[in-house]
């Protein structure tokens, strides 16, 4: 195990993928910022971060949530005329 120095941020984010990547990280018993971290670093890498049971969870949860974005609309997305 490596040590690090992680500080708290505030990101913004769209609410629905959060509530998937917030029921993902309880599905995989972490905390968010590990499963955002781990996500980060297997992209650094050009790296899957996730197993096909994983991606099945994942696909389940984004139904339940009603996530309909995919990675196409990334940096695509402005904020709603009622979102605040």
């Amino acid at each position: 195990m490596k040590d690090v120095h992680r500080i708290q941020t505030g990101v913004r984010i769209e609410q629905r993928t959060l509530k998937v990547l917030k029921a993902l990280a309880e599905y995989l018993d972490l905390s968010l910022g590990d499963l955002l971290e781990g996500i980060v670093l297997h992209a650094f890498e050009a790296k899957l971060p996730f197993s096909q049971e994983t991606l099945r969870q994942i696909t389940r949860l984004k139904k339940v949530y009603g996530l309909d974005l995919c990675a196409e609309d990334a940096h695509r997305l402005k904020e709603a005329p009622d979102a605040e």
